[in-house]
């Protein structure tokens, strides 16, 4: 029993004693302290590199799985040709074809930023994930500014995709740049608006102390500010229905149609990794992320609780990716400037008020449960104000242009 008993202690945080274990060799072989530190932050980094290369292999998996599910689409195995079981391979031998394919430069291109665009959109997924914390004791660095690294990282995403469709040389690339310019640049408001109320509820930026706050996840507390979180990041990542960066019916491919072999492959898979980075950033704000039963007595549940709820994420963004309709570009511009960047701004205000509101009237500290009704009630009643005045003010301007068009008919019969 005694092995056994070890074992269990082993595994109930078996990353960190794996590390543990490493370092142990690493020291028993002579190499100095300041070169095992070296070799132990390059493990770390490449395993943080590689994690969401490979949650990708399998997504796109899902992803098809799903599609076939919900379209009634059949895939290669049903065709005669033999993917692996349940298609896994199919995944794989993508992968291995766009390594493989011709890499097609059209004339009249800036190389330098053409080449550039599909490495930067990589790097700048992977680097998110630099201090995503996966458990109690795992995160690559939680710097004091967490949550601002991410959002900086996710909006260089903008400067890539304008290089790739500047770069091109081609009228639909430019397009779907200058698209991805108003489109990302306009959801990032009601994002950081999001971002800036769950702050200043958790009184922190950094990623493990917002995780910490969480003995009630967020989503409960504040359901209003993940609803427009959400919603402003499925545009952020080019989700349908905010699928307008690469429509295919309108520009082809987007700002990537001059890309092919291993750069257009880049893309997409920075497409996925941007979704699950997404997926993980909503996990951990509003999910609690890796808080969850018995981690204190296993803290590599910690990191299983982490997986399974960016893994329900994922789940709802692939569903409403492949079921709702792709919206009109001005129906898209309309939805965030006269609807979600106005409830964005008076949930900070009124949150704000609230948070400092609740400091006054429970000089001792409120219990987590007062606090969170108190913040749920005033998140929902934002809302529902926030929707009648919207809807008084849009039902008025449609007025408005009724009366305008019905002027215009009127002139046009007088003087016929």
């Amino acid at each position: 029993m005694e092995p056994l008993s070890r074992f269990l202690v082993f595994l109930a945080d078996a990353i960190v004693n794996i590390g543990d274990w490493i370092q142990g060799l690493l020291l028993g072989a002579g190499l100095a302290d300041p070169w095992v530190s070296l070799i132990m932050k390059a493990i770390g980094a490449l395993v943080v590199a590689f994690f969401p290369l490979m949650v990708v292999i399998f997504l796109i998996w899902a992803y098809r799985k799903i599609a076939a599910r919900v379209q009634g689409r059949l895939g290669p195995n049903s065709s005669g040709t033999w993917a692996g079981p349940y298609g896994i391979l199919q995944t794989f031998a993508d992968a291995i074809k766009m390594l493989t394919k011709e890499d097609i430069r059209p004339q009249g291109i800036d190389l330098i930023p053409y080449n550039l665009a599909p490495i930067l959109v990589v790097f700048a997924s992977i680097a998110t994930w630099a201090v995503m914390p996966f458990g109690p004791q795992l995160i690559g660095s939680d710097l004091s500014i967490g949550i601002f690294y991410i959002l900086a990282f996710s909006s260089a995403a903008l400067v890539v995709f304008l290089m790739a469709g500047w770069s091109s040389n081609n009228k639909y690339a430019t397009v779907g740049a200058f698209r991805a310019v108003a489109q990302l640049i306009g959801y990032e408001i009601p994002q950081l608006l999001a971002v800036l109320t769950v702050v200043m509820v958790t009184g922190s930026l950094r990623m493990q102390e917002i995780v910490g706050q969480q003995y009630i996840p967020l989503l409960f507390q504040l359901p209003v500010t993940a609803f427009i979180f959400f919603l402003a990041s499925m545009a952020e990542v080019n989700a349908r229905p905010f699928e307008l960066l690469e429509a295919e019916s309108e520009l082809v491919c987007g700002y990537f149609v001059e890309y092919s072999g291993m750069k257009f492959g880049m893309f997409y898979l920075g497409e996925f990794m941007n979704s699950t980075a997404v997926a993980a950033l909503f996990a951990t704000l509003f999910l609690g992320g890796w808080r969850g039963p018995w981690v204190e007595q296993a803290p590599i549940l910690g990191t299983v609780w982490f997986l399974l709820k960016m893994a329900l994420m994922l789940l709802v963004w692939m569903t409403i990716q492949l079921t709702l309709p792709r919206l009109r570009i001005d129906q898209m511009l309309a939805f965030n400037w006269k609807f979600l960047v106005p409830l964005a701004l008076a949930n900070l205000c009124v949150i704000a008020l609230v948070n400092k509101g609740i400091v006054e009237w429970f000089p001792g500290g409120a219990s987590a449960w007062t606090r969170a009704g108190i913040l749920l009630m005033a998140n929902v009643g934002i809302f529902l104000v926030t929707w009648g005045i919207l809807t008084a003010l849009e039902r008025r301007e449609r007025r408005h242009r009724e009366a305008w068009r019905a002027a215009q008919v009127g002139e046009v019969e007088v003087s016929a």
